[in-house]
C-alpha cells in the first residue's frame, strides 16, 4: 500500500507495515506522495490544457493533469488570457518544487495558490497499486485549500470546500482532522465514520450525487450554508481534534471562526447574548479583534484556549466575540470608551459591560498571569482581572451599573458635542493665533478652505523626516491621504505663483513614497505593502497586509507617476495591483481583506517529544508562538511554531542557495542581505531580537551600481541589470511560496473593494503613458486595459453579492461583507462612501454610464440613512428611527479622523463635489426603486449644497486640527477650486479614438477635474445627459450637428472647460495633455513641474 500523508511541515508518519516513512521537508504544505506514488494536482483552466512531465526522480508514476470543467462560467475571450497566465505561473511553481525533490522526498505542490477558476477541478492520482485516488476540489478559494487524497479510496469534501477529510483512517490520523465540526466515530476496517458536533446539521457534508460539489450559487447565511466549515486559513490550532465547539461555529467571519473551538462559551454580538445577560444578571465580557491581528492570536493562545480562564469566563460572564471589520459600529463605540478611560486603545480590545450594554471597565491585551517589575505588580493578569471584576459585581453591582450608565452618558455627550462643536481660534501656518473659525453649519468659505489646506501642509512639512521620509518617528504608518494632500497643496502653490513652495511640498511627498517603496514595508518579492514599519527607516514592518492600505497607496503612486513620469512609481503601483490579483482576489471577483503577519516558521517545528528546534519567544515579544498539537492515536507529527514575518524573512545562505553564485551575491548587494542579518539597522527594528540573523529585503544599492561593483557582464546596462534582478525576485518568490503561508482573512468588505475599484480603474488609464511596459516581477507587465476589466469585475461582484436592490422598500441597501455568502450586517456609511468613490473613478475611466447611475443611487441611499439633518455630515450608522438601525448601538458617532481609512464624511464630501460637477441636475426621489413610495424618504438635497454643509460641519476640525483630517482638507481644496475643470470626451464607447482621448485625459496629474464620457451615437445616453447635465449635452449635440456626416463617422472629440469657458474642441490626444498640464489660472500656460531628483 502506498504511504500518503498530508504534508504540513509534518513529521514522519507510521506506515502500514510498521515502518516509518521518510520525513517531509518542512514548509511544503500540501499533498504529495512517497517513493512509489506521485499525486499530481490539476492546475488547469477552461480551454487551456497543459501537461507536465514527472519530475526527475520524484516517482515512477505520475498522475495526468486534467480539469473536470462541468461548468464554464468564464470562457469568454476577455477572461481566458488572464486565467491562462495564472495557470502558467502555477505550473512554474510546480516545476520549482519538483526540481527540488529526490527519491527520498515526496513530490509536492501548492494547490492553485495563484489561480482562480470558475470550474471545479479534479485531483487525480495513479499509483503502483491497482486502485486510483480521486478527490475533488471546489473552486471557492484555491489559495488556501489543503487536500488529503487516499490512494485507495475517494476523499470526502465538507460543504465549506475548504478541506478534505479522508474516508480511511490510516490516511488521516485522528490528530490531523481538518474539520472543526467533525469528530471520529466508530471505525470498521479501513473506513472511519464521522459525527457532527454542530447541532445545526443532521449529517456530515458529502459530495453531491455527481461527485462534484457545486458552489456557484452562494446561499444566504440564514440558510445554514457552510456552517460546518473549518476555519479557513486560521493557521494555528488546527492540527488537533477540537474538544470544544461554541456558537461561533455558525458565523461567517473568519475571525469568529478562529475562536469557534475555544473552551470559552462565546456568543456573537446579538440579542441571544444580551437576553441571557439580562436574565442571569451577569456582566458581559466583550472581546473585539480581527483575523490578522497578531496580539489577538497571542491572547487567544494564552487565555481563550486556557481551560482555567475559560472556566472563569463561563461561570461569571457572558462572553461576546466581535470582528471589528465586520462590526465597526460596535468597535467605534467601545474603543471610544477605552481611549477615554485609558488614553490609548488597540486590539484585541477587552471591555466589560453591564446587561444594558454600558461599559464599566476596559483595556486591550492582558497577559494570562500577573506580571511584576522590580517586585511590584506591573500588569495584572487576565485571570486576576476576571476574578476582581466578578467579585465587584457580586458586592457592588448597583454601583458598577450606576457608574457605567453615567460614563456612557458622558461619553455620548462628549462625542455629540465634538460632532457639532463650533470652531475656536485656529493656528495659522506661521504659528500665530488666527481668528475664530466659523460656527458649525455656517458656510465654509473658499478662503477658510484654502487656509485649512495650507495649515495641514505646513504641519506635515514640520513633521517631515528629511532623512528617511515620512512624518514623525517610529513606528511609521502609511497614510496616503497625507501624500495626496501635499500634492494638492503643491498644485495650489503653483496657482498662486510660488513654484519653490510647490517644489518643496512635492519633494516631501515623493521622497516619502520613494522611501516606503524602497524599504521592507513594501514586499520586494511579491508586491504589496505591509501594515506599517516598526522603525523609522521603513525597513522592518509589521508583516500583515491589509486590503484597505494597498489600493489607497496605488492611487498615491499613480499620482507620483503622473506628476514625474518616473516609471519606478508605475512599477510599484503595478506590483501592488498584481499582488492583489495573484493572492487576494476570489474567483468570483471580490477582493479578500488581509493576510496575517504570523505563519509557521519552516525552520522551527515541534517534534514528537514536544521539544522545539528553536526556543519560543517570550510573551513580551511580538511573536505569538503556537501551541503544539496533541498527538492522539499514535503517530508523531510536527507543528511549526508560528512567528511573525516567518514567511517573509531570509537567511543569507537561503538566498544564495536559491539564486546561485552569480545572481545570489548580486541580489544580496542590491537588497541589503547580510550574513549576520540586516534587522539591526535601528534599535527599534528588532528590540526583542526576534529576527536575529534574518534579513528583510530593502533597496540598499541601485542594480547597475551593484553589478559594476561585482564586475558582472551587464554592469553597464541598467535595463539588463533590472531584468536580471526581476528574475531573481521571481525565483525567490517561487521558493518562498513553498513555505507555509500566512493565514488569509477571506472576508470581502464592501468599503475596501470600493477602494480597489478606484485603484484598478485609475491604473488602467494612467499607466498607458508608461514609456515601456516590461514584465519586471512582481509586476506582471499586464496591458493597462486589463486593470479596467478587473475594476468592472470587482464592481460587478459587489453589485451582485453585496447590493440588495429590493431592500429598503425598493431603494436598495448594501451589505457590509461577504464570506461564503453575504453578511446579515447592513452596510455602514464608509461602505457607501468608498464604493461611490470607486464607481465614479470607474465611470471617469470609461467603465460605462451604468456605474455613474449606480453611484447616484447609492448617494441617495447614503443621504437617507446617515445624513445629519441638524449639523450636516454623515454618521457612521443608520438613523435610529429607521428600520435599518441596530438598537444595540448606544452611541451614534460621526467620525472626524482620517486615519488608515478616511472617514465616511471626508470621502462623501469629495463624492458630492464630483457629482455636483458631473450631474448638477439631481434626480427626483421617484427615480429610485421604480416607484415614488419605494424611494429614499424626503427631498434630495442638491449635491453641492450637501458637500458644503458636510465641510461646514467639520469646520472646527479643519481650522483647529487640519492634520487630523487631510482627506477632508483635500475636499476643502476642491471646494476652493470650484468650478473645477470639466473634461468631456464625446465618442462611441467602444471606439479606439475615444479610448485614446481618455488615456490622454488621465495621463497628467490633474486632481481637480471631472470627466464626462458621452456617446453621441447612443440615444439613451444622450437622453440621460439632456436630463442631468443640459450644458454638456447641448455642447456635444451642437458640435456633432455641424458635421456633414453621420455621428458614427465623426472622430471622438474632447472639450475642456473651466470658469464657464471652454477651449476649442480637439480630436488630438497630445493637445488634450497639453491643455491639462497647464496651470488652472486663466490665461496661464506655465506647465506643471515634472521632474524631481528622487529615485527608487
Amino acid at each position: 500500500m502506498p504511504r500518503l500523508v498530508r504534508c504540513l511541515g509534518a513529521p514522519s508518519q507510521p506506515s502500514e507495515s510498521g515502518g516509518t516513512s521518510t520525513p517531509v521537508r518542512p514548509g511544503l504544505s500540501f499533498v504529495g506522495s512517497f517513493q512509489s506514488t506521485c499525486i499530481a494536482l490539476s492546475a488547469l483552466v477552461p480551454d487551456h490544457n497543459q501537461r507536465m512531465s514527472p519530475a526527475p526522480g520524484a516517482a515512477k508514476t505520475c498522475a495526468q493533469l486534467c480539469a473536470a470543467a462541468t461548468r464554464n462560467q468564464y470562457s469568454s475571450t476577455s477572461c481566458a488570457p488572464w486565467a491562462r497566465t495564472l495557470a502558467r505561473q502555477q505550473l512554474h511553481r510546480y516545476r520549482y518544487l519538483a526540481s527540488h525533490s529526490d527519491d527520498t522526498l515526496p513530490w509536492q505542490a501548492t494547490i492553485l495558490s495563484t489561480r482562480k477558476s470558475a470550474s471545479p477541478t479534479s485531483v487525480l492520482g495513479t499509483s503502483s497499486s491497482p486502485s486510483a485516488a480521486t478527490g475533488f476540489v471546489s473552486c471557492s478559494d484555491f489559495g488556501r485549500q489543503r487536500v488529503i487524497v487516499n490512494a485507495s479510496g475517494s476523499g470526502l469534501l465538507d460543504s465549506s470546500t475548504f478541506g478534505f477529510i479522508s474516508t480511511t483512517s490510516h490516511c488521516l490520523p485522528t490528530p490531523l482532522l481538518r474539520s472543526r465540526c467533525l469528530r471520529p466515530g466508530q471505525s470498521e476496517g479501513a473506513t472511519s465514520s464521522f459525527i457532527l458536533q454542530n447541532r445545526r446539521l443532521a449529517r456530515p457534508s458529502l459530495p453531491n450525487a455527481g461527485g462534484m460539489p457545486d458552489h456557484s450559487d452562494r446561499p444566504h447565511p440564514s440558510a445554514g450554508a457552510a456552517v460546518d466549515s473549518p476555519v479557513p486559513g486560521s493557521g494555528h490550532g488546527e492540527e488537533h481534534l477540537h474538544l470544544h465547539t461554541n456558537r461561533l461555529i455558525s458565523e461567517q467571519s473568519p475571525y469568529l471562526l478562529q475562536h469557534a473551538n475555544n473552551p470559552v462559551d462565546w456568543y456573537p454580538w446579538g440579542e441571544e447574548a444580551f437576553a441571557r445577560s439580562r436574565l442571569e444578571d451577569k456582566p458581559i465580557f466583550l472581546s473585539v479583534g480581527y483575523a490578522t491581528c497578531h496580539w489577538c492570536h497571542v491572547m487567544e493562545r494564552e487565555s481563550f484556549e486556557n481551560e482555567e480562564i475559560a472556566e472563569l469566563l463561563n461561570k461569571d460572564f457572558i462572553s461576546i466575540k466581535v470582528d471589528r471589520e465586520e462590526r465597526p459600529d460596535v468597535d467605534r463605540v467601545y474603543m471610544a470608551y477605552v481611549q477615554a478611560v485609558s488614553g490609548s486603545g488597540g486590539w484585541p480590545m477587552s471591555v466589560w459591560l453591564t446587561p444594558a450594554l454600558e461599559p464599566f471597565y476596559g483595556g486591550t491585551y492582558y497577559p494570562p498571569k500577573d506580571r511584576f517589575a522590580q517586585g511590584r505588580l506591573a500588569v495584572p493578569g487576565f485571570s486576576t482581572v476576571l476574578r476582581r471584576i466578578a467579585s465587584l459585581w457580586q458586592t457592588n453591582r448597583q454601583d458598577l451599573k450606576d457608574k457605567a450608565s453615567s460614563t456612557l452618558a458622558q461619553l455620548t455627550e462628549a462625542l455629540t458635542e465634538a460632532a457639532a462643536a463650533p470652531a475656536g481660534p485656529s493656528e495659522s501656518p506661521d504659528g500665530a493665533a488666527g481668528a475664530a473659525g466659523p460656527t458649525c453649519g455656517a458656510a465654509l468659505t473658499p478662503a477658510l478652505a484654502s487656509a485649512a489646506v495650507d495649515a495641514c501642509a505646513h504641519d506635515l512639512a514640520r513633521r517631515y523626516d528629511a532623512e528617511f521620509g515620512g512624518f514623525g518617528g517610529a513606528p511609521k504608518f502609511p497614510r496616503p491621504c497625507e501624500i495626496n494632500l501635499l500634492l494638492r497643496a503643491a498644485s495650489r502653490q503653483l496657482d498662486q505663483g510660488d513654484p519653490l513652495a510647490a517644489r518643496r511640498l512635492r519633494s516631501i511627498a515623493l521622497h516619502s513614497l520613494t522611501a516606503m517603496a524602497s524599504g521592507g514595508m513594501y514586499d520586494q518579492l511579491g508586491g504589496g505593502f505591509h501594515r506599517y514599519s516598526v522603525d523609522e527607516l521603513w525597513h522592518v514592518p509589521h508583516f500583515e497586509k491589509m486590503l484597505y492600505d494597498n489600493p489607497q497607496l496605488v492611487a498615491s503612486y499613480l499620482a507620483a507617476f503622473q506628476l514625474t513620469g518616473d516609471k519606478q512609481y508605475a512599477l510599484v503601483a503595478r506590483g501592488v495591483l498584481d499582488y492583489l490579483l495573484r493572492d487576494m482576489i476570489s474567483y468570483e471577483g471580490g477582493l479578500y481583506s488581509a493576510e496575517d503577519a504570523d505563519s509557521e516558521d519552516p525552520h522551527s517545528y515541534t517534534t514528537a517529544a514536544g521539544s522545539s528546534s528553536s526556543s519560543s519567544s517570550s510573551s513580551s515579544s511580538r511573536n505569538s508562538g503556537s501551541s503544539s498539537a496533541s498527538s492522539r492515536g499514535g503517530g508523531a507529527h510536527h507543528h511549526g511554531e508560528r512567528k511573525e514575518g516567518a514567511f517573509y524573512v531570509w537567511d543569507h545562505s537561503e538566498v544564495v542557495s536559491v539564486l546561485g553564485p552569480e545572481l545570489g551575491p548580486f541580489f544580496c548587494l542590491v537588497y541589503g542581505i547580510d550574513e549576520e542579518g540586516n534587522c539591526n539597522r535601528s534599535f527599534r527594528s528588532d528590540p526583542h531580537s526576534e529576527f536575529e540573523g534574518k534579513n528583510v529585503p530593502y533597496v540598499a544599492t541601485q542594480p547597475e551600481v551593484a553589478a559594476a561593483r561585482l564586475g558582472l557582464p551587464y554592469a553597464g546596462d541598467a535595463a539588463e541589470a533590472a531584468r536580471r534582478l526581476a528574475a531573481a525576485r521571481e525565483r525567490l518568490h517561487l521558493a518562498r511560496a513553498a513555505r507555509p503561508r500566512p493565514s488569509l482573512d477571506d472576508k470581502i468588505v464592501t468599503a475596501w473593494n470600493g477602494m480597489a475599484i478606484g485603484a484598478f480603474a485609475l491604473a488602467s488609464r494612467a499607466l498607458v503613458s508608461e514609456p515601456q511596459v516590461e514584465r519586471l516581477f512582481p509586476s506582471e507587465g499586464r496591458p493597462p486595459g486589463a486593470y479596467l476589466d478587473v475594476a468592472q469585475r470587482v464592481a460587478s461582484f459587489v453589485r451582485h453579492h453585496l447590493w440588495d436592490p429590493a431592500a429598503g422598500g425598493g431603494a436598495g441597501r448594501l451589505r457590509r461583507s461577504f464570506c461564503r455568502g453575504p453578511s446579515a450586517v447592513q452596510g455602514f456609511a464608509d461602505d457607501y462612501s468608498a464604493l461611490i468613490s470607486g464607481l465614479l473613478d470607474l465611470y471617469e475611466c470609461g467603465g460605462g454610464r451604468e456605474w455613474l447611475e449606480w453611484a447616484m443611487q447609492l448617494q441617495a441611499v447614503q443621504d437617507q440613512l446617515f445624513w445629519d439633518s441638524q449639523s450636516g455630515g454623515y454618521f457612521s450608522t443608520a438613523d435610529p428611527a429607521s428600520s435599518d438601525a441596530d438598537p444595540s448601538i448606544r452611541i451614534r458617532i460621526k467620525d472626524d479622523y482620517d486615519g488608515a481609512e478616511p472617514t465616511a464624511s471626508s470621502i462623501a464630501a469629495t463624492n458630492l463635489l464630483r457629482l455636483a460637477d458631473m450631474v448638477p441636475e439631481r434626480p427626483s426621489p421617484s427615480s429610485y426603486g421604480g416607484e415614488a413610495a419605494a424611494a429614499p424618504e424626503g427631498p434630495l438635497m442638491p449635491y453641492d449644497e450637501a458637500a458644503q454643509r458636510t465641510l461646514a460641519a467639520f469646520a472646527a476640525r479643519l481650522t483647529q486640527s487640519p492634520l487630523a483630517a487631510p482627506h477632508m482638507c483635500s475636499a476643502a481644496h476642491m471646494l476652493s477650486k470650484r468650478p473645477v475643470r470639466q473634461v468631456i470626451v464625446a465618442g462611441p464607447a467602444a471606439a479606439s479614438d475615444t479610448a485614446a482621448l481618455l488615456d490622454a485625459v488621465h495621463a497628467p496629474y490633474c486632481p481637480d477635474k471631472v470627466v464626462l464620457v458621452l456617446d453621441p451615437t447612443d440615444p439613451r445616453d444622450m437622453e440621460f445627459w439632456r436630463a442631468r447635465n443640459p450644458p454638456a449635452h447641448d455642447m456635444v449635440t451642437t458640435h456633432f450637428a455641424k458635421a456633414q456626416e453621420p455621428r458614427e463617422a465623426i472622430p471622438a472629440t474632447a472639450f475642456i472647460c473651466q470658469n464657464y469657458t471652454c477651449q476649442a474642441p480637439t480630436i488630438d490626444p497630445v493637445r488634450v495633455r497639453q491643455l491639462l498640464t497647464q496651470q488652472a489660472t486663466p490665461g496661464s500656460a506655465q506647465p506643471l513641474l515634472q521632474h524631481f531628483d528622487v529615485k527608487l
